[in-house]
Formats: structure tokens, sequence, C-alpha cells
């Protein structure tokens, strides 16, 4: 006999805030009336921490912080046990959006040291000689916004062979003059960031210029962290040996989700940057870094 059971939000686009109640249905669809033993729900939210290969081992004290943070648990009775009628049931339900004791809801967040995930689940218990069903559902937490205005203020630079940084033989480097403008490091998590860099001289031919989001999340204690920082993803902004003095605009969207407002607790760190990467034509790379604070306003 061929039973499905699904969660639906009534919300589409599946985004709450703190202090809002989740709502839907829970829908069971059956050719024949199905016997059971009761359905429940449960509603999750969790930090889990994770540490890179090359931190394991290295802090004895970590192992106490990266214990997954509960932020959010309740759990309630949908139906009692009972039979359900062939066709399609739905049963509706509501969670208030309330967190654990003095917790903070963050923001939802996919990253691969640390995960802010929040889920409904559904059970479905049935006798012996039937399978128990279950289904999972992710919903999105965003923070509240905050109230004080963000003043976007431009941040100019320079790229010459003297500026940069871990550099072994200074001397045999190209000749370049590379300027640009960021519009502004602290930015608004749902608009892009824009700019514009300009290539002035360059002894040598450009293949490639790119722009790299990265974020650089940070697990730990008192005793110590562990910081690693990775891509999130990589645009190219233009192809080639571009014209010399021609302004090349950079726009660059936060990807949902791999991105959340600049946070910071006592156990782990969310921060992140954007490199603006020349790629030379002996590929060579010269990269320029910048750290952001984003924010939801």
């Amino acid at each position: 006999m061929s039973v499905a059971l699904d969660i639906r939000l009534k919300r589409a686009n599946k985004v709450y805030h703190e202090g809002e109640a989740v709502a839907g249905v829970v829908v069971v669809t059956c050719k024949e009336a199905l016997q059971h033993h009761g359905i429940s729900l449960s509603m999750e939210g969790q930090v889990n921490l994770q540490l890179s290969s090359k931190s394991v081992g290295v802090f004895e004290a970590f192992y106490n912080s990266v214990k997954p943070i509960q932020l959010l648990s309740c759990n309630i009775e949908v139906a009692k046990a009972g039979k359900i009628p062939a066709g399609k049931t739905e049963i509706p339900f509501e969670f208030p959006l309330h967190s654990k004791g003095n917790k903070v809801l963050y923001e939802t967040y996919h990253g691969v040291f640390v995960n802010i995930q929040y889920t409904l689940r559904c059970d479905m218990k049935r006798s012996l000689l039937a399978k128990d069903l279950s289904r999972n559902c992710e919903f999105i937490i965003h923070c509240q916004p905050q109230k004080s205005k963000i003043v976007a203020t431009p941040v100019n630079f320079t790229i010459t062979p003297d500026t940069l940084q871990n550099i072994r033989e200074r001397a045999a480097l190209p000749k370049f003059l590379i300027r640009g403008c960021l519009d502004a490091t602290t930015c608004v998590i749902s608009r892009p960031l824009t700019g514009e860099v300009v290539v002035e001289t360059s002894d040598v031919p450009i293949k490639s210029i790119e722009l790299q989001l990265v974020r650089v999340e940070t697990c730990g204690c008192a005793e110590g962290y562990a910081r690693d920082a990775t891509e999130i993803q990589n645009i190219q902004i233009a192809e080639g040996d571009v014209c010399r003095g021609l302004p090349i605009p950079i726009y660059m969207v936060f990807p949902r989700l791999f991105t959340c407002p600049t946070l910071e607790t006592t156990n782990f760190k969310v921060e992140f940057e954007v490199n603006v990467v020349i790629v030379l034509h002996d590929d060579h790379l010269i990269t320029e870094n910048f750290p952001l604070k984003l924010c939801r306003v």
C-alpha cells in the first residue's frame, strides 16, 4: 500500500523571524484507509560546528566546544493513534518561534565548518509489520534587521609591485599599476557588492580579473580556536588583456544561505572577505583582500 507523508508550509519562501509562528499542514496521501499509532511533529534549530582536518587533535579542549548548540526544540502530537481515511488528509499545525532559554535564533547559514539549520520533522508510527514514515523540511530564519542606518564608505585601492606582500623576489616582478574602488565594505546582504577596477599600466598581458567571495569560519573556545577560510564563489569580471584606463565594473550578489550577517559568538564566528584577483598571462596571481561586514536592514 503506497502512503505519502509531506510537510507544507503556508509561506512559499519559508522565511521566518523570531517571534513569528511557523504554520502549515501535514499531508497524508493513501489509496486505502490507514491505521497508525500517532503522528508527531518536532521543530529543531541547531548550530553544528566541525573542525577542519588540520585542527583535529590540536586542541583537546575543542571537543567540548564542538558539540552542536541547540537553539530551538519543541515537539507536538499532530494526531492521536487511529485511522486515516483513503485519499488526501491535511492536518494543520502551528509552532511559535521562541528560542530555548536565553539563546538567540541566529540566521540560517550553510557553511563548511559552521552550519546553522532549522528543520521540521514529521513522524508517523505504524504497526510492527509496516514501516514507520518520516519526512523532513527545512525552513529559513532571518535575523531581525538592525535599526541603525548604514553609511556607505567607499574604499579606494592601488595595487603596484611595492604594495604586494608575501613576495620572495620583488625585483623579478613585472611593472603594473591597478587602481580601483569598492563602494562599501559594510554591505547590506540583500544588495550587491559594487565598485570598479582600472588597469592603468601593466608590462605583461593580463589573462583574467576575478572577484572571489570568501567565508572565514572560526570555531573554538578560551583555550584556542581554529580559523578556516574557504571560497564561496568566484566571478570573472574581465577576460583577456583588458584595455588600459578602462573602468571595469565590480558587481557581486551575495548568495542566499551561503552568506549571513557577520556573526560573532563565544563559540564561533562567521566573517566574510572579498578578494580582487588579477591573473597574469604566466598564471601569476595578484590578490587584494578586503574584509567585509554583512548586515541586514
